[in-house]
């Protein structure tokens, strides 16, 4: 994306200054020997008359980012980078001062930043001279392994740097310009004044921060410019709708996603209709940054020369914030295991092939290393209008999608690259029924013409977060042996994509074989049930029978809350309930004196609805840092159920809290006690002893805090409830009837109970089990059967002894599921 600074390439005024810097630096430590250098541990290089005035020994050489590997002697060897984030100056447990900044190289290399984990003098020093954009160069490291590399998606290594080892560290500061322009002057960057999107007026040009609320991808319009429309909203919850031409693809802001975070220069505003509208003017020019809280500040530029202070940092920071608790901006993505008929979606994918179908419509066949749960529409096609690897098609065949593109979108389509990676925005999933009754329903995918609804298809660079973790995914994909080929000839390609393949459901497939499968005990033999019935227990069997009806009906009536402790049963509480206790919380001010304590940072703002509610969010740190938000704990005060949510989509979990005098304390347990992605956890109130909330500060400091709620539960003195499946089975096998009742966590569905309810796929999938298992109005003898196994035992009620069938150690067969 930008420009990468080599010195055989066209010389500019940054790649002078890096060309100077590299050579005074070697000739700087031909002149010193590694004790001079130690005794200067940190210094500052000075740009006179655009050279720098110190050099640097010539025994030390350049290393590459991808040549820094633990086992390696690196000792004459030095690194180089941009600093592109830093974070604040803190204290390990035995007091020494400790210091990270990543740094970034100039490399087009897939992974191009590193962690430098600073200690003691060293740490303070740099902490007082850094700043982002600065070129840092450090000698006499040490290379380690980094914990962090899959979280945060930098080098597998990390540098170590202290007086103590002999490092030596040389910073060149580039005052108020961020590494990522071009315009290198040491001058002071100008001053720009931003205006709030409540703030703007008929006739002027502004320029602005904002987020992305809505956005349509840049489309060729009516002319010979590109378009882009782009729906901004700010602090001031006031919104901005930009419509922005210009005649290259490259010049308009590179947008992702809803929740990005754009700066908008000379930007035109006009009223119409009583609403301001933005639109380009001459010298238009445009930032866009991650809106992740946490992710580095790294900017998309639509101009190669801009300028970026320190304090717009910190401006992106504070929007960043304040968008994950008070913004719903993720968009309806999707993942091609998560689709079903009749749903708008968008999909982040690989292109693996594309064909021309006719003059309106084109082909392209995507994935993106998930199963699409239906049968899929293949779009018949000539084979020489096919491009793409061959075996490579085949390979995927049963991972691919079609997605046919219509209308204005067929041009870009056309130029796409095969391999490269794409954001298809608003794909329309249909059923469409088979020519052959005998053969399943198909879903079929569609890019309808025009813009509305955001429609459009969006190029991905290999660097996008998205993209990299796509990537990793694909790797890890494993293929099943019908999709392994270890030789295909031409004939068989040719049938791969002018022929469809017969399928057969499952409920076809269940009529011949067990629809469900025995995990354990493979050597009993069948008993009868007639036999079950009339024995004592307890006692263990096999059975082979089938499924005549099954209670409750309603599925999601199936899930309970389960006490392992007291073996207790409890409903799930519904959305209303829970609303209804943390409404009574906010009743209660948040404690100003809880706020921002040694082991969390809090934040606090007042709602303009609810009679000016405050809410209060407490993050909790890890050795004094803030940390990524897929990372983060966070606890809350005054939040709705809704507002809740949001936050637990952003990060890793979620506790409720209030405040009392001296400390605070969790909610009651009718509420959950933490919410994670889309599971409430609760906890019992017979078997619990809440403890103090600051027993999580013990979580926090441990190397790396993995916030799994068992962990949390303990600390907190919490008995956690489990969600399970409780349902009764009506089992037939033409010598008795029995009914055994089905207590399950996961095994028996292959699907968690805690996911259910929040999951419409999962929900569908279940229900599509058990229409497989006791298909509505077919007769006994067109069921398929069921291989279980079930236990015997006694319950004592009153006087009365009864006998109880439970099925253990079976699940659904994976063809079923």
């Amino acid at each position: 994306m930008y420009r990468n600074l080599r010195f055989e390439k066209e010389r500019t005024p940054q790649t002078t200054l890096v060309f100077n810097l590299y050579i005074i630096y070697i000739n700087y430590l031909n002149c010193r020997s590694k004790h001079e250098i130690a005794a200067m541990p940190v210094q500052v290089l000075k740009i006179i008359k655009g050279k720098l005035e110190t050099q640097l020994p010539s025994h030390l050489q350049r290393e590459d980012l991808k040549h820094l590997q633990t086992g390696l002697d690196h000792t004459n060897k030095y690194f180089q980078g941009i600093v592109i984030l830093s974070y604040p100056l803190t204290k390990l447990g035995d007091g020494t001062d400790f210091f990270k900044i990543v740094l970034q190289d100039d490399t087009c290399s897939r992974i191009n930043s590193i962690n430098v984990l600073m200690y003691g003098k060293m740490a303070e020093d740099c902490a007082k001279l850094i700043r982002n954009g600065d070129t840092f160069i450090v000698a006499g490291f040490k290379v380690a392994e980094s914990p962090t590399a899959r979280e945060d998606g930098r080098h597998a290594c990390h540098l170590q740097v202290s007086e103590e080892s002999g490092s030596a560290i040389f910073i060149c500061t580039q005052p108020s310009i961020t590494p990522f322009s071009e315009a290198t002057s040491p001058s002071v960057a100008p001053k720009y004044v931003y205006t709030p999107l409540n703030c703007l007026k008929d006739g002027t040009v502004v320029n602005l921060y904002g987020i992305v609320k809505f956005f349509k991808p840049p489309y060729i319009s009516k002319g010979t410019d590109y378009c882009s429309v782009v729906t901004l909203v700010d602090q001031s919850n006031v919104k901005l709708t930009c419509t922005l031409f210009n005649g290259n693809l490259d010049s308009l802001p590179k947008i992702y996603k809803n929740g990005d975070i754009v700066r908008f220069h000379r930007v035109k505003i006009r009223e119409y209709n009583g609403q301001m509208q933005g639109i380009t003017s001459a010298g238009f020019a445009s930032l866009t940054f991650d809106g992740t809280v946490g992710a580095p500040v790294v900017p998309r530029a639509s101009s190669k020369v801009y300028t970026f202070v320190d304090e717009e940092q910190k401006t992106v920071e504070e929007l960043r914030i304040w968008a994950a608790s008070n913004l719903s901006v993720s968009g309806p993505e999707a993942k091609l295991s998560d689709v079903k008929p009749m749903m708008f979606f968008d999909l982040t994918c690989q292109l693996v092939g594309k064909a021309k179908v006719d003059g309106s419509s084109f082909l392209l066949k995507v994935w993106d290393g998930t199963k699409c749960p239906y049968p899929t529409w293949k779009v018949p096609v000539e084979a020489k209008e096919l491009e793409g690897d061959r075996v490579l098609l085949h390979h995927l065949r049963n991972l691919t999608v079609d997605v046919l593109v219509y209308d204005n979108h067929v041009q870009l389509a056309k130029s796409l690259k095969t391999g490269s990676f794409l954001r298809i925005y608003s794909i329309h999933t249909k059923q469409a029924s088979a020519k052959n009754e005998d053969i399943s329903s198909h879903i079929e995918f569609h890019l309808h013409g025009g813009t509305c609804y955001g429609r459009g298809i969006g190029i991905l660079p290999e660097n996008n977060p998205d993209v990299e973790e796509l990537k990793s995914f694909l790797e890890c994909v494993e293929l099943t042996d019908s999709q392994n080929m270890e030789s295909v000839s031409s004939l068989e390609l040719g049938d791969t994509f002018d022929s469809y393949t017969d399928l057969e459901s499952p409920l076809q497939r269940c009529q011949q074989l067990s629809a469900t499968v025995l995990t354990d005990h493979q050597d009993m033999s069948n008993t009868v049930l007639k036999t079950v019935l009339n024995s004592s227990a307890p006692q263990q069997y096999r059975i082979r029978a089938k499924l005549r009806s099954f209670k409750p009906q309603k599925l999601y009536q199936s899930v309970k809350l389960h006490c392992s402790k007291c073996n207790t049963l409890q409903e799930v509480p519904n959305g209303d309930a829970i609303d209804f206790i943390l409404q009574g919380c906010a009743a209660t001010a948040p404690n100003p004196e809880l706020q921002s304590m040694s082991w969390y940072e809090s934040v606090v703002w007042t709602t303009e609805e609810d009679q000016g509610r405050k809410i209060t969010i407490h993050f909790v740190k890890h050795y004094e840092m803030l940390q990524r938000p897929e990372n983060t704990l966070l606890m809350i005060e005054g939040g709705t159920l809704k507002e809740i949510w949001k936050l637990t989509r952003r990060f890793k979990c979620v506790i409720p809290v209030k405040s009392k005098e001296d400390d605070l304390e969790l909610l009651d347990l009718s509420a959950p006690f933490l919410l994670q992605g889309n599971i409430k956890y609760y906890g019992c109130k017979k078997c619990s002893t809440p403890k103090s909330i600051k027993n999580l500060s013990s979580l926090a400091e441990k190397r790396e805090p993995s916030w799994e709620p068992t962990e949390i539960a303990q600390v907190l003195g919490i008995e956690p409830l489990q969600y399970v499946f409780v349902m009764k089975f009506t089992l037939v096998d033409g010598t008795g009837v029995l009914n055994a009742y089905l207590f399950d966590y996961e095994k028996f569905f292959q699907i968690p109970a805690s996911e259910i309810l929040t999951n419409s796929f999962l929900q569908q999938k279940m229900e599509m089990t058990m229409n497989t298992l006791s298909p509505p109005g077919r007769k006994l003898d067109d069921l398929p059967w069921l291989e279980c196994f079930i236990k015997s035992y006694n319950v004592a009620d009153g006087m009365k002894h009864q006998v109880y069938y439970q099925i253990f150690d079976t699940t659904v067969a994976e063809d079923v599921v």
